[in-house]
Formats: structure tokens, C-alpha cells, sequence
């Protein structure tokens, strides 16, 4: 075992995988996306509830809140969409992750088509989600 490390040691090189050695491509930007928004999601839910459970008043008065500050339609249509898009971009990955437990689009050429499909649709979905 003392040899092994010896040699790996004085060859210099990066212990394998690691990050610096890949290229990055969109399958791989979208796998860590898609983990990010699953963790968001369950954190924020779960805020949501906990605040829910421990701050005084109801929804309806912290709706009011919201509805005093006057804030202009530009800022409440950015927040319904920034609130969406994790949700939407989610849901549609989680769609592509299910096709390919079917063995569907597997290949390269498909897994990049499928990436842009995904995030266009996810975009979609919020302006559609956030204008309402």
C-alpha cells in the first residue's frame, strides 16, 4: 500500500473523478439543477409549514402585507416567476428522468435535445405560472 501512494503521490496527478478534469455539458449542468431545485423545493415547503405552524395571524392577513407595500407589478411578476421556475423546471426534469428509466433518449444527440426541451418548457410554464 506504501508503494501505491508513493507513486500516485509523486505523479502529481488529480485524484479521479474531479471536477477540473471534465468539460462541463448540459446533461451534467442539469443533473446538479435538478438536485438544487429538489432541495429548494423541500426547504422552502417545509419553511413554508413551519411558518405557517408558528407565525401569529393567517394567510389572508399576510396577504394584506404583501398588498400595503404597494410593490409594482414588474416585482411581483419577477417573484411569481422566480418562485415558479424551480417548481416547473422540477416537474419537467423529473419527466425527462422518468423517460429514461423507460430506456428512451439515452443517446448524446437526445440527451442535449431533451436538456433544451426541458429548459424551454420550464421557462414556458413560469411566464405562463407567473402572468396569472
Amino acid at each position: 500500500m506504501e508503494r501505491f501512494w508513493n507513486k500516485n503521490t509523486g505523479s502529481n496527478r488529480p485524484l479521479s473523478p474531479h471536477i477540473t478534469i471534465y468539460s462541463w455539458s448540459l446533461p451534467m449542468a442539469m443533473s446538479i439543477g435538478h438536485r438544487g431545485t429538489g432541495v429548494a423545493l423541500s426547504a422552502g415547503v417545509s419553511l413554508f409549514g413551519l411558518s405557517a405552524l408558528l407565525l401569529p395571524g393567517n394567510f389572508e392577513s399576510h396577504l394584506e402585507l404583501v398588498k400595503s407595500l404597494s410593490l409594482g407589478p414588474v416585482l411581483i411578476h419577477s417573484a411569481k416567476f422566480a418562485l415558479a421556475f424551480p417548481l416547473t423546471y422540477h416537474t419537467w426534469n423529473g419527466v425527462r428522468h422518468l423517460m429514461w428509466d423507460l430506456g428512451k433518449g439515452l443517446k448524446i444527440p437526445q440527451l442535449t435535445q431533451s436538456g433544451v426541451a426541458v429548459l424551454v418548457l420550464s421557462v414556458l410554464s413560469s411566464l405562463g405560472l407567473a402572468a396569472m
